[in-house]
C-alpha cells in the first residue's frame, strides 16, 4: 500500500471524527472539513495567529470542481462563526489539503 493511500485511510477516520461538515454551492451532500473562524479563537496573552480570514480545509479530493465566488454554509453554531461565507480562493497546502479562503456573506 502506498504512503498516500495509508494517509487516506487516516484522514477518513479524522474528518469522520473531528471534522465540521460545509454544504456547498452546486454539491448534493455536505462536505467534511476543519473550520476555523481566527477572531472566535481563545486569546493567549499577545500571541496572534497570522490566519485572519475565516477558512474550511478539505481534502484535495474534495475539491474537484470548487472555484470563486462559490457559496459555503459551514454548519457549526453561530457563535462559533458558522453562517453562510463567500469562497474567495483556494490554496492547496502540497500535503492532501485544501484551505478554502473564506469571507462572510452580508
Amino acid at each position: 500500500m502506498a504512503f498516500r493511500d495509508l494517509i487516506d485511510d487516516v484522514d477518513d477516520v479524522v474528518f469522520e471524527t473531528l471534522g465540521d461538515s460545509a454544504f456547498i454551492e452546486g454539491r448534493a451532500e455536505a462536505v467534511l472539513g476543519m473550520f476555523s473562524a481566527p477572531w472566535k479563537q481563545p486569546a493567549f496573552g499577545k500571541v496572534h495567529s497570522a490566519i485572519r480570514e475565516p477558512r474550511f480545509e478539505i481534502r484535495v479530493k474534495d475539491s474537484d470542481g470548487l472555484s470563486k465566488g462559490l457559496r459555503v454554509t459551514v454548519d457549526v453554531p453561530a457563535l462559533d462563526g458558522g453562517g453562510e461565507y463567500d469562497l474567495l480562493q483556494l490554496e492547496p497546502d502540497g500535503n492532501g489539503l485544501v484551505a478554502l479562503i473564506l469571507r462572510k456573506r452580508a
